[in-house]
């Protein structure tokens, strides 16, 4: 037997083991409208290009992140979009706010 089957084998066993554990809706979604599973394991993944699907932070492709070292190298951060008023305004607050230790801004061109 396989790691693979041995995994298949105690989840199905997982499962019989709590039966009475409901979940308080039918199926999770996300926003990309993808059914979210009970538990993912290394079955769900077996197919995986490290290199290609994967990957390390900071390299190609950029799933675990754009920074080798993430927030173990930076604070998380928030970002917000919001319009202010003219391009002349809008100038003038990204100036205040770099001023006043703003570290980065997000613009979104319109």
């Amino acid at each position: 037997m396989t790691e693979f089957d041995k995994i298949k084998e105690d989840m199905e066993e997982w499962k019989t083991a709590f039966p009475n554990n409901k979940e308080r809706q039918k199926s999770f979604r996300n926003l990309s409208d993808i059914e979210i599973k009970r538990i993912y394991t290394p079955n769900d993944i077996k197919q995986l290009n490290y290199g290609l699907d994967l990957g390390f932070p900071g390299q190609f492709p950029f799933t675990r992140g754009a920074y080798p070292n993430m927030f173990r190298g930076q604070l998380w951060t928030m970002r917000q979009f919001a319009g202010f008023g003219s391009a002349e305004q809008t100038n003038s607050r990204y100036k205040f706010l770099i001023e006043h230790g703003q570290t980065g801004l997000s613009v979104a061109f319109s």
